[in-house]
């Protein structure tokens, strides 16, 4: 990989704008801080309401705030997707439409009947973009405002912000162990009952991967580092959509009905889900009983901060692994027309996802703001000063992911497949579910409980 590429790769990817993105917000965040300001203003959400009066009388004082943030997502978003390729008249019509609809799901979210029954707003957001997309159906050209991926990256380097940098340390060797007994372990049984089944060995190796590392990232990049046909990487990555929605619903209904704790919960979520967006959902919709049922142990930020540790600092590094990896196996064993490895840490650094970089530098920035304060001063300033502005933006991001999800994923393109390939990633779903249980509630349960 050559210099030139490198550098362009800073200006040109999703990943490095995430980060340029993510840790903006948060340096601008702490300027404003320590200035004796907040980012608060702008990084307004509703608030949990009952009666059509109290959000109405909310809404009514706050329009402009919210106007003004709608403003600052176009900006930020707007000169990212430019720079990385799309036409800017594609992006602003569907962007118009993603926020306006993802304020009204938060609005309907915060309504208390709704967080009773645990429908936070990404859920909503989530279950509303599949209704849109499989009932009624919106133009393809629209797809560039729907950017999945990149909103999701970009929620995830602000999670970082919220998420202590000493935490991390402690928690990522049983993380990276966890995670990498679970990816071996998935993307074999995936794979050789894929080969099993017939399916050829580039789309075998990218179900494989799909389902191993939990991802869309994951699967996109396999599916470019061997040359996987074009249908077959669609095929690919609908299928770990598609299990990923059926997760977020499936792992907290089963967690509290075992009443897990919040971390062990937490952790079995970010071991066993499918996508990063798909899972946050779900840990998040955990951690909200957590906070909200007496019989579970611990609170909604342990289940948050388990399923971080386990997705994206244990699972989302095996990407340029299994992509270094499957890369020379395509080269050398397999049929030409696989991308040639090249020298191996370049490869490992082309695959590498970024933004878990931006993830563990904001992290790390605001632990050693926090450091010069007393826990007692931290709760009093710096949570309602930086912290609470950054984690509401967050919120925001991964609201526009989901819904973006939701209205990408079109049930119809995953029936023209075939039942070959459900069936040998089902397999691997077993696996990875009774894998993680195993190993969160049982090997290492202990360490997720004490979070």
């Amino acid at each position: 990989m050559s210099n030139t590429s490198v550098w362009k790769q800073l200006g040109t990817s999703e990943d490095w704008w995430s980060i340029w993105l993510g840790l903006g917000l948060v340096v601008v965040a702490y300027l404003l801080f320590a200035n004796g300001s907040s980012l608060g203003w702008i990084a307004v959400t509703p608030p949990r309401w009952s009666t059509f009066g109290q959000i109405g009388a909310h809404l009514a004082v706050s329009a402009g705030r919210y106007a003004a943030q709608f403003a600052l997502w176009t900006v930020l978003f707007g000169v990212a997707v430019k720079a990385i390729g799309f036409r800017l008249r594609e992006f602003l019509p569907a962007f118009v439409f993603v926020y306006v609809v993802s304020a009204l799901i938060f609005v309907l979210g915060q309504w208390s009947e709704a967080s009773r029954y645990g429908f936070e707003p990404p859920l909503v957001a989530l279950l509303l973009g599949l209704a849109i997309s499989n009932a009624i159906g919106l133009p393809r050209k629209l797809d560039a405002g729907f950017r999945v991926e990149f909103y999701i990256k970009t929620g995830i380097v602000l999670l970082g912000a919220t998420l202590p940098f000493t935490l991390i340390v402690w928690a990522g060797p049983v993380a990276i162990l966890q995670a990498s007994i679970v990816s071996l372990a998935t993307f074999f049984v995936i794979y050789f009952m894929a080969r099993r089944l017939g399916l050829e060995q580039r789309f075998a190796a990218t179900l494989g991967v799909g389902g191993a590392v939990c991802g869309v990232s994951a699967a996109i990049a396999i599916s470019g580092a061997i040359g996987t046909r074009k249908e077959h990487a669609s095929i690919a990555i609908t299928t770990v959509i598609v299990w990923a929605i059926v997760m977020i619903f499936a792992l907290p209904f089963v967690a509290r009905l075992l009443e897990l704790p919040a971390g062990i919960g937490g952790a079995w979520i970010g071991t066993s889900e499918f996508a990063d967006a798909a899972g946050l959902a779900a840990a998040q919709s955990y951690g909200n009983l957590a906070d909200n049922l007496p019989n579970i142990v611990g609170t909604g930020e342990q289940a948050v901060f388990a399923f971080t540790l386990m997705k994206v600092v244990g699972r989302d590094v095996w990407i340029g692994i299994w992509a270094l990896a499957l890369a020379f196996v395509a080269t050398t064993r397999w049929e030409r027309g696989a991308t040639a490895p090249g020298n191996p840490a370049a490869q490992i650094w082309l695959r590498f996802p970024k933004f878990v970089l931006g993830f563990l530098l904001a992290s790390l920035l605001v632990t050693a703001i926090a450091s010069g304060y007393t826990l007692a001063e931290y709760d009093a300033r710096v949570t309602p000063g930086l912290v609470a502005p950054i984690r509401n933006l967050r919120t925001w991001a991964f609201i526009f992911c989901f819904l973006s999800i939701g209205l990408t994923t079109r049930f119809r393109e995953l029936a023209t497949s075939g039942a070959r390939p459900q069936v040998a990633f089902a397999a691997g779903v077993v696996v990875n579910v009774l894998l993680g249980y195993v190993l969160s509630v049982w090997v290492f349960a202990e360490h997720w409980r004490s979070l």
